[in-house]
């Protein structure tokens, strides 16, 4: 199993977090990972997205050009992101903040009302994790339990207090995009 995926979105979404987790919960399931992040010219507000790959073999290249996942977070991502995905992959975006719905045709599309979901939850903050939950649970590529772990490593210590909140986004995305 190779699963290359691009996380994209504005600074401040979590882009990195969700790439970060990933390749956290990936190590702590003893796979091979890459994680890559680029940023636009601002921290936050700015472009920012990640390149991840997590591998049962080792991986040849950490770039990612054609992948078989695009989780976007904002309009600018998916209109960059949508055709590099390839033929059969997955797209999954944030349909709370995007206002157009993807085009193609040869590839499973996932909509998460990310803002709406983690309103419920009673936070805006953990909207990145209802698309990651999203995501995890359409592929299975890491264990949901694995990425709940992995939040005390990847979370700053003054963000522990937020973490059951995230491990529930996390279960209600996964929910949502089970097939």
């Amino acid at each position: 199993m190779v699963e290359e995926l691009i996380i994209a979105g504005f600074g401040g979404q979590g882009v990195m977090v969700m790439g970060q987790l990933l390749s956290y919960a990936g190590l702590h399931e003893a796979k091979n990972v890459s994680w890559i992040p680029s940023y636009g010219p601002e921290m936050r507000g700015g472009t920012a997205n990640c390149s991840v790959v997590i591998s049962d073999e080792r991986i040849g290249s950490p770039i990612v050009t054609e992948p078989m996942t695009a989780i976007v977070m904002n309009r600018p991502s998916l209109d960059r992101f949508e055709q590099a995905v390839r033929p059969g992959g997955l797209l999954i975006y944030n349909d709370s903040l995007i206002d157009r719905e993807p085009q193609r045709t040869d590839i499973r599309i996932i909509a998460v009302p990310a803002v709406e979901m983690a309103r419920e939850l009673g936070s805006d903050r953990v909207a990145n994790m209802c698309v990651l939950g999203a995501y995890l649970g359409a592929t299975g590529v890491v264990a949901l339990e694995s990425v709940a772990e992995c939040l005390k490593e990847v979370l700053p210590e003054r963000r522990h207090d937020l973490i059951p909140l995230n491990v529930e986004a996390l279960a209600r995305g996964a929910a949502l995009a089970k097939p």
